[in-house]
């Protein structure tokens, strides 16, 4: 049973962030955008029954939920703990057991290279940052010069994540593949 330990606001006034104090998934990220993506995912399906969220993002002890808005989020807060605390320890193991395949198998042997290079700085500069926001992005696809990704979390519905955010990750990207374009999907 997840405890809550902390409760902080985000850049982005529709999504909060809730640390616990246990991780619900070692290092695996978990986002869903609607409804529907979490059929299979016992705790997100729990927060998507309330009318006001819009997304839920997780990743170790880090729980992010984008609301739309139409509720405070004190009242709201207290309605989201209930299913963060009722998450057994059952599906606790059952999502550390869950590992994410890659999305771009198709890739050439030499994409698959620039990718792993590319994930790597992501994963140095960039991600921490965004989780810190509540937050975290994906690749979704390589094709030739254009990376395409697609921000989860705080991040997926902040208005600085594609004017500033973008341009940054896109300038640091360029450090290492001076060619690349980078598109928000």
């Amino acid at each position: 049973m997840p405890k809550i330990d902390d409760i902080e606001f985000t850049p982005n006034p529709n999504a909060k962030r809730f640390i616990l104090k246990e991780p619900l998934t070692l290092g695996v990220v978990r986002s869903y955008d609607e409804p529907a993506q979490a059929s299979d995912d016992p705790l997100a399906s729990a927060l998507f029954t309330n009318p006001a969220v819009r997304s839920v993002y997780y990743v170790g002890k880090y729980l992010t939920v984008t609301q739309d808005g139409s509720v405070k989020w004190p009242e709201l807060e207290r309605e989201l703990a209930v299913p963060i605390r009722a998450t057994s320890a059952a599906d606790v193991q059952a999502m550390h057991r869950v590992a994410e395949a890659s999305k771009i198998s198709h890739l050439s042997d030499d994409d698959q290279a620039r990718l792993r290079i590319i994930e790597a700085l992501l994963d140095d500069k960039v991600r921490p940052a965004l989780m810190m926001d509540g937050g975290g992005l994906e690749v979704v696809s390589l094709a030739g010069n254009r990376l395409e990704i697609h921000y989860q979390g705080a991040c997926g519905t902040c208005p600085s994540s594609l004017s500033g955010t973008l341009g940054g990750i896109e300038g640091l990207l360029k450090t290492i593949e001076p060619d690349i374009q980078l598109v928000a999907v």
